[in-house]
């Protein structure tokens, strides 16, 4: 990266309060870890470096203004953030990008300020970008032009990790560990033991480890598979099999069978899900599986190409729009309107099959989206939208801060920003957007039937902006208080 010339590019690194996008998105999907090492190629004033320090991490930086006597190294993971929008030559933008690659063992994390962004910047043209009034430069990407421009100069796949920034993998098989841990649903809890025994209580950590295993992935582990059980399990004189054995007495057969064949659905819909999705970034081959993933397709599913053939049904599935509508309309999870399925991020999981890929096909071009909680699912065309409420667990009726909408069909993403808009749409029945046992469900549930018993939400049409809804609160003097709602006072006089 040569320095600047005639426009400060050092003026562009700010300061943050926290961790920069990147770098958070990076630690909670476990690209970065406290076994792997991080540079920062162009870390401006290194605050991501000394907050991944003092956090355990071990990380380095170089900038060619703040730190120009860093030594430049190779690292496991790579941090390219936001340095590629603020050099306003394309060809010395290729060329930092090719660089940093060559510098990743494991990883490169590229992170560019994406298009909406440019509406609040005051500047002129200059090149393919901005030239601000405070004489820096800005590149503003789409999402999907950043996407193209990565693989085309790295002749490479990359990763959509959230809006503006993307994971691009030196091996196959950690693309393929993130992917498919994507798609794998949370645990379920796990059943209490009916009957007290003498050896599980002596090994109950152990027993749990796999107990907790077979519930989250459908089958038994393999001894490496296990955190540090697999000597504890030696030195007990015990098998996985004779555990599982054990655990199955103690929970119960009827229970233990049940509960098994339930995971085992489960972990089939996953992993049919994963592979429908991972058409999109060239599905690898067997050999490129990581470790885990190949045991349970071949658990699960049959032979790897059997499973491919599953998954390619499911995926073109998708892009029937009546097959979608159907299962929008079957869906017992969500908020069905005649044009959309709405559902919280919490219950994203507990989609069907057909629309949990349907969602994740948005998801390939977009990562994860920040801040967004509830996820509307398009019947009539091929778009997903995620909504952002911020206040939905406190304000009774939320309202609209940011949409980020996908066109499955043109491949383009549209961000709508409704936090300066005067009359911004609310969101009414919360709990039927949430999953069962989401903890402020019932609350949501009884605000609900005191509003229909006071004919509140009878005029649908008219009560789905803040404004409106208003006008309905006042017309019949109610308001709400909380989650409760409660009649007006009357006017003194």
């Amino acid at each position: 990266m040569d320095t600047e010339q005639e426009i400060p590019r050092h003026r562009t690194a700010i300061a943050r309060p926290d961790l920069s996008k990147p770098i958070a998105r990076a630690l909670a999907d476990g690209v970065i870890t406290t076994n792997s090492s991080l540079f920062d190629y162009g870390c401006g004033r290194g605050l991501d470096v000394v907050r991944l320090r003092a956090l355990g991490y071990e990380a380095d930086g170089w900038d060619p203004s703040h730190r120009p006597a860093a030594q430049i190294r190779p690292a496991d993971v790579i941090n390219l953030g936001y340095v590629v929008n603020v050099i306003e030559n394309p060809a010395e933008r290729a060329h930092t990008l090719r660089t940093a690659w060559q510098l990743a063992r494991k990883v490169l994390i590229v992170a560019a300020r994406p298009d909406w962004e440019a509406r609040t910047v005051a500047g002129k043209r200059h090149g393919d970008g901005i030239l601000t009034t405070r004489g820096t430069f800005q590149k503003f990407f789409t999402q999907e032009e950043l996407q193209a421009w990565i693989k085309n100069e790295l002749h490479t796949e990359c990763i959509a990790a959230a809006p503006g920034i993307f994971y691009v993998f030196r091996d196959e098989i950690y693309a393929q560990s993130l992917l498919a841990s994507r798609t794998r649903r949370r645990s379920a809890p796990l059943r209490r033991p009916k009957l007290r025994q003498v050896l599980y209580d002596a090994h109950r950590e152990i027993m749990e480890e796999i107990h907790g295993f077979v519930t989250d992935r459908g089958r038994l582990p393999d001894l490496w598979e296990l955190n540090g059980s697999a000597d504890r399990l030696a030195a007990a004189s015990l098998s996985i099999k004779r555990a599982a054995a054990i655990l199955r007495q103690i929970v119960g057969a009827e229970d233990w069978d049940r509960d098994l064949e339930v995971a085992r659905d489960r972990a089939r819909q996953d992993l049919l899900v994963y592979l429908a999705l991972s058409a999109f970034t060239k599905r690898p081959r067997a050999s490129q599986l990581p470790r885990d993933v190949a045991l349970d397709i071949k658990t699960l599913l049959g032979s790897y190409s059997a499973a491919c053939d599953r998954a390619d049904l499911l995926l073109h599935s998708v892009a029937d729009q009546s097959a979608v509508n159907a299962a929008c309309a079957k869906s017992i999870i969500g908020k069905l309107t005649p044009e959309a399925l709405y559902i919280h991020q919490a219950a994203s999981q507990q989609l069907s099959p057909i629309l949990r890929v349907y969602e994740g096909c948005a998801r390939v071009l977009t990562g994860n989206v920040p801040d967004s909680n509830i996820i509307k699912l398009s019947r009539t065309a091929p778009k997903v939208s995620y909504l952002s409420y911020p206040t939905f667990d406190r304000d009774p009726h939320p309202v609209l801060a940011t949409s980020l909408r996908v066109d499955l069909r043109r491949l383009d993403v549209k961000y709508t920003d409704f936090r300066e808009s005067t009359n911004p749409p609310v969101l009414h029945r919360k709990e039927t957007f949430v999953p069962d046992d989401y903890p402020q469900r019932e609350k949501f549930a009884r605000l609900t039937r005191q509003e229909e018993r006071a004919g509140l939400l009878d005029a649908s049409s008219s009560i789905g902006t803040r404004e409106g809804w208003r006008t309905r609160l006042d017309s019949c003097d109610y308001q709400v208080q909380g989650h409760r709602l409660v009649r007006k006072p009357p006017v003194p006089g």
